[in-house]
Order: C-alpha cells, then structure tokens, then sequence
C-alpha cells in the first residue's frame, strides 16, 4: 500500500518531489556552512582560529586543521554542484540579480547597509541563497521544462 509521501508509481519508495520545503532545506544548510566559516561574530572557524593564533602562546592545533578541512570539503561539494548546475553564466547572473535586489531594497529604505557588519551579514546571506538555488536548479529546471539535466560524466 502507498503512502502518503511515495511517489506516484506507489514502490513505497519516498517522494523525490521537489517542493519549497526542499529549498529551505537547502538554504539553510547553505547558510550553516557560509555563517560557521565566517560572520561578524567570533563564533565562526575564522573567529576560532584567529583568537587561537593571536592567543600567547598560540593554542592552534589539530583541531583547527581537521574542522578546517570538513568546512573546505563542505565548500567544495556545494560550489562544484552550484557550478554545475548553473554554470558561470548563471552564477553571474544570479549574482547581479540579488546584488540588484539588495540595491532596490536600500534605495527604497528597507534596508540598511551603513555597518560593515550589516553589508557582511547581507553578503553572506545572499552567497547562501546563491548556493542553495544552484542546489535546487535541477529541480526547478525540470519543473519548468519537463526537461532533465543529465550530467554524462566528465567525457
């Protein structure tokens, strides 16, 4: 018997649907990376780090290189995928259309920009949300077009 989050075929397999659910999912998991390796605050990898190599004697050590790497690897997987999904033209496009936005916003008030703190957090935001529609573009694509995106290897 299918359930109400199979797929329409009813193998009782999970929905593969994609739906704005999913694209919080992703945004905020983009926005976990983007915000632990660097925000305004000290808590972040860069905070950490800094504070342990100003620290006399410097305290850095294997722990700073290890959540390091796993912070890196995590950049890599959702910048190669985002890459892939909307290649260079999209990623610039996108990237003038919410630096456009953010524009508009200050232009019409809502939005102030006058801390460096403020344009930071901004910034930031605005890569996570870059990151999570290139993590979702296959799927949006599709929903568009009908079409799949089929990645064929690297032949």
């Amino acid at each position: 018997m299918a359930t109400k989050n199979s797929d329409k075929r009813g193998s009782g397999r999970p929905s593969k649907e994609f739906n704005f659910l999913s694209f919080v999912w992703r945004f905020l998991a983009s926005l976990v990376l983007v915000l632990l390796s660097y925000n305004p605050t000290k808590y972040s990898f860069w905070g950490w780090v800094t504070s342990a190599q100003n620290a006399e004697p410097s305290t850095l050590g294997p722990e700073h290189f290890v959540v390091g790497i796993v912070l890196l690897i995590g950049w890599a997987i959702l910048l190669a995928a985002t890459q892939r999904s909307l290649g260079a033209l999209g990623l610039l496009l996108g990237g003038a259309l919410l630096g456009g936005i953010i524009w508009l916003l200050v232009d019409l008030g809502w939005l102030s920009l006058q801390s460096v703190s403020s344009a930071t957090w901004v910034g930031e935001i605005s890569v996570a949300f870059l990151l999570a529609v290139g993590l979702s573009w296959s799927h949006v694509w599709r929903r568009l077009t009908g079409q799949f995106e089929v990645d064929d290897g690297d032949s």
